[in-house]
């Protein structure tokens, strides 16, 4: 292939991880919505371990472990303040 059928390849690549960090947040946005009436806390440093260990698991080059790590960090704050979004939706709900 050449750098122009590389780059459209690259530009789908990027419009599946779009749709899935999309359909990932959604879920987080539930989770927020559950852990809010479960008054559970927000921030929980086991399952975000556990969700790093399983990237890396999963990992199989050519990105090394500390890259998906770094990545999946990212991913997992912005998961969380989806989350808070959730939880203070829910409150906004519950007080009208």
């Amino acid at each position: 292939m050449n750098i122009e059928e590389w780059r459209r390849r690259i530009d789908e690549i990027d419009r599946k991880l779009v749709e899935l960090l999309n359909e990932r947040s959604r879920c987080a946005l539930e989770i927020g919505r559950l852990k809010h009436a479960a008054q559970i806390p927000l921030y929980q440093p086991e399952r975000e371990h556990e969700v790093l260990e399983a990237a890396e698991r999963a990992n199989h080059g050519p990105l090394s472990g500390t890259a998906i790590r770094r990545l999946f960090e990212r991913i997992l704050d912005e998961a969380r303040s989806i989350e808070r979004t959730g939880m203070h939706e829910t409150d906004e709900h519950e007080s009208k």
